[in-house]
């Protein structure tokens, strides 16, 4: 991360991942080629330490959520092939196959990052310690991702494989 306040710092702060300019007495180059723009220095320690870390949380529980569905949508045509004989026909309706990222997943996704704060924004300030406490994004919790997604889309397949049998024809047709 890279701040700055005036025109000398503006290649730092786009050679920067996360530019950040002080809009103030210098000049707006910085501000304008910043990612955030801040009004004075003072707020930049509620930037990092709240926006910063939830940010963080967020986004690491984003990529667990995108290994985790991915993995129940497609590993019971995995599980499906042990039960067809590894032919080539279809588990899911192709407009649901298409709708799933679209309706299905997407909601869960928005309302938590809507809702989700693990503690208020003063208590974050009040305690900086805990910005470092736990790595979010560690492989020990994305292993734990894959590993639900890949139980409970074998449970799904499973589950669902007995009303495969039973249907509204009899044995004759």
């Amino acid at each position: 991360m890279a701040v700055g306040d005036g025109a000398n710092d503006v290649n730092m702060i786009t050679a920067a991942h996360i530019g950040v300019g002080v809009k103030g007495v210098e000049g707006n180059q910085a501000a304008r080629a910043a990612d955030y723009v801040i009004g004075e220095f003072k707020v930049l320690s509620p930037l990092i330490l709240a926006h910063g870390r939830e940010c963080y949380r967020r986004n690491s529980v984003v990529v667990g959520y995108n290994f985790y569905k991915n993995l129940v949508v497609v590993l019971p045509h995995f599980w499906y092939s042990f039960n067809n004989g590894f032919s080539a026909s279809n588990l899911y309706d192709p407009w649901m196959y298409q709708f799933y990222n679209m309706f299905y997943t997407s909601l869960p996704i928005v309302l938590y990052a809507v809702y989700d704060a693990e503690y208020s924004t003063a208590f974050l300030l009040r305690h900086p310690e805990i910005y470092a406490l736990r790595e979010p994004l560690s492989l020990v919790n994305f292993f734990g991702w894959f590993l639900l997604g890949w139980l409970q889309s074998a449970v799904i397949a499973y589950a669902c494989f007995p009303s495969f049998e039973s249907t509204t024809l009899d044995g004759s047709g």
